[in-house]
């Protein structure tokens, strides 16, 4: 009798594209594992990123507006949800696979720092040979997360997470869909949390972007959407040539606007102190790592442990760990 996984991946080979990433043709794990009854690859990999701490900590990391009081700004974890739909979405209209596409989505930021890209850019200047998010992702992956043993990820789950943000694109077509979902997904959210901080209105885009893609984000991203599954081929995943016009409009109005904003800038030097408090103490101060990053700093050096160690922080725990540094106490008399 056939089990439940060989079932499925019968029902992949007769469903999905010819271009879809077939569960039963994975290159594999880095350590050999017996096949689940239930699950195929895919479908484990997507599992275990859920069960992470790594992912559980998501949802203390903000994305853009550090330490918001309102409940409804997003964090790393929503923003990872938001990915995960949108790229699910054009999975499914191109009959490629959504289970590996959801590992990769739901796994894309694992390796984040506190305090959005300010904490990443300032780990960057601090470490010797830099600090990039998807690279610490793998890392998480790979060595960081079950106590060091890692969650022996298939490769192409490995690669997609690694290729979702720049340079090179992913070996396959659900990876490079990840990719492009992550843009689709944070332009607008972030013009959304924006608008609700008072930095931006709706009415500040410019009408030519709007007329096109729309004036709302749910109607943006539609567009955007469904320009990629109307136009992609193959491993080919893009959008038509106009639509990537007015999202690059888009994307330039956001980062004038709203990334360059005094607000926004002006937390964000705080981030660059925090960071660089903690990155300096804890270099001169291993002994003050917690077991799990001991380990490490035994194993690879202070640096490589110290830098794991703080890109694993949320910002809630980095704020308190700086202060408790550095933050004299009052004294009860």
């Amino acid at each position: 009798m056939d089990s439940v996984r060989t079932v499925i991946e019968d029902i992949e080979k007769n469903t999905l594209c010819s271009f879809a990433t077939l569960s039963c043709n994975t290159k594999g794990r880095e350590n050999h594992e017996e096949k689940c009854e239930l699950r195929t690859e895919y479908q484990r990999d997507r599992d275990r990123i859920i069960h992470s701490k790594s992912f559980r900590r998501l949802k203390h990391k903000t994305q853009v507006f550090l330490s918001p009081e309102s409940d409804h700004y997003r964090t790393r974890l929503t923003h990872t949800l938001e990915v995960s739909q949108i790229a699910r979405t054009i999975a499914r209209a191109l009959r490629l696979n959504e289970d590996l596409t959801e590992a990769i989505a739901l796994g894309h930021d694992l390796g984040h720092t506190p305090f959005g890209h300010a904490g990443e850019r300032a780990l960057n200047k601090l470490c010797n040979g830099g600090f990039t998010h998807y690279e610490q992702s793998v890392r998480v992956c790979k060595k960081l997360e079950r106590d060091g043993k890692g969650l022996n990820l298939t490769y192409e789950v490995l690669d997609g997470i690694l290729h979702h943000a720049k340079d090179e694109w992913a070996s396959t077509p659900e990876g490079r869909i990840v990719r492009i979902s992550d843009r689709i997904a944070y332009i607008n959210h972030d013009i959304d949390d924006a608008v609700n901080a008072g930095i931006i209105k709706e009415s500040d885009i410019p009408s030519s972007i709007t007329q096109y893609l729309g004036n709302k984000k749910s109607k943006r991203i539609d567009t955007l959407v469904k320009s990629v599954v109307y136009n992609s081929d193959g491993y080919d995943i893009k959008m038509d040539g106009t639509t990537q016009k007015y999202y690059n409009e888009l994307y330039d109005f956001l980062f004038e606007y709203v990334y360059r904003n005094s607000k926004v800038q002006f937390e964000e030097e705080k981030v660059y102190g925090i960071v660089e408090g903690l990155y300096n103490y804890f270099i001169k101060n291993t002994d003050k790592l917690t077991n799990e990053y001991k380990h490490i700093y035994e194993r690879e050096g202070t640096e490589r442990a110290v830098t794991d160690y703080i890109a694993s922080m949320t910002d809630h725990y980095a704020v308190t760990t700086y202060s408790d540094i550095y933050i004299p106490k009052f004294w009860k008399l």
